[in-house]
């Protein structure tokens, strides 16, 4: 078994690693308290090609393999999670589904700027009553004279509002099957149609300087040929869309935990009590034992789930395991450090306070715990139900 990464992983890595430390990370308190997009990253992230990273270079990507990009995404995400779920809300759930099931006048036509990172595209699947039921989707689509007529909303739609977002695909209700089940159907919508509108960006705990806006469509019109993929597939494609994504929330999870890590290590080692560096005491040796030991298995995780997607091999229940362990690990690993930090952990001008603040949401986004460990669960039951038959078989 060879752990080694390949030179061109590697160089995705570093590449990220300095840029991440040497431009995001400085400015990463000034974007959380000021809360404004940044443009100015976005575009040097654009022009090093980490904005397109895994997307296809016949369509303006850099064309490298999943396992790069998850590597890049930590080191971005270490830095700040904010720049990180904008780069990965814009890779994993706004272009890959058009590189994955769009035609190519549509990657001609939407995926080409995106990229580049010229644009940005953003992915609505997420309303009051749908996200992890997307059964429940309220957002209707109806076909009238060769044309979609979308009426529904949307909320906590990542990328959708910015100066420089395209578009958006959105999950929409198109009939009813035979069995009852809603017939949802993946649509793009470009930014400029008319009858779509983008409400005021959210005033959130975390991801502060990222763009997250509730989307509303009204007798909005878009040509029959912006469906993305078969009609009635939209289920299965947003599932495995989802699947990619959870690797990739999980590999910004271990860029936080690795984060919030950093912090508690340095704070161990300058600050001192009862005459010496608070690092010698076995209580705070102990929690940071932990926090590396399980950074590593987080980071391993993701890795696996990675190469498997890479190698074309089934990767769903490994995707669930890692963005569960990853977000947990990462929720651990911030309530140690500001823990290790103390009083000066609490305040609002530590870094520690602002990870313990961003968090909780790689909890809910992409899939909650709840929903990853029944997605487990499921995998682990249908596994041993096919065991147990290929055993019956055999004797």
């Amino acid at each position: 078994m060879n752990f080694d990464l390949t030179d061109e992983q590697r160089r995705w890595r570093d590449l990220a690693r300095d840029f991440a430390q040497s431009e995001i990370r400085p400015r990463a308190a000034q974007l959380d308290r000021e809360q404004k997009f940044p443009y100015d990253i976005i575009a040097e992230m654009s022009r090093l090609g980490l904005m397109g990273l895994s997307l296809p270079e016949e369509y303006g990507g850099s064309g490298g393999d999943f396992v790069s990009y998850n590597l890049a995404l930590e080191e971005i995400s270490r830095a700040d999670t904010s720049v990180g779920i904008t780069m990965e809300a814009h890779i994993s759930l706004g272009c890959a589904p058009i590189s994955a099931y769009g035609t190519p006048e549509q990657k001609e036509t939407f995926l080409l700027k995106c990229a580049t990172g010229e644009h940005l595209w953003a992915f609505g699947l997420t309303e009051d009553n749908a996200g992890t039921d997307a059964g429940g989707t309220e957002t209707i689509a109806e076909l009238r004279d060769g044309e979609w007529v979308i009426n529904g909303s949307k909320k906590w739609i990542t990328n959708s509002g910015t100066d420089i977002t395209a578009g958006v695909t959105a999950i929409a209700k198109t009939g009813e099957r035979d069995n009852g089940k809603p017939e949802l159907t993946a649509i793009i919508i470009p930014q400029e149609t008319p009858g779509f509108t983008r409400g005021e960006p959210y005033e959130k705990t975390g991801w502060r300087a990222s763009d997250q806006r509730p989307l509303y469509f009204e007798n909005c019109r878009v040509p029959e040929a912006n469906t993305l993929g078969e009609r009635g597939r939209g289920f299965r494609q947003f599932l495995a869309t989802l699947d990619a994504g959870r690797v990739a929330v999980a590999a910004l999870s271990v860029g936080l935990a690795q984060a919030c890590f950093d912090e508690a290590l340095a704070r161990a080692k300058e600050r001192k009590q009862f005459g010496q560096s608070i690092a010698g005491f076995q209580a705070i040796q102990f929690k940071l034992a932990d926090m590396a030991m399980e950074i590593e298995l987080a980071r391993n995780m993701v890795l696996k789930a990675a190469w498997l997607r890479d190698e074309g091999r089934p990767f769903g229940q490994e995707a669930s395991m890692a963005k569960v362990f990853a977000s947990e690990t990462a929720k651990r690993a911030a309530d140690q450090a500001v823990q290790i930090w103390g009083g000066e952990g609490f305040m609002e001008t530590s870094a520690v306070a602002r990870y313990w603040r961003q968090v909780k949401i790689n909890e809910i986004g992409e899939g909650t715990s709840e929903i990853n460990r029944q997605i487990i669960a499921r995998s682990l039951l249908s596994e041993s139900a096919e065991e147990a038959k290929t055993n019956m078989v055999a004797q």
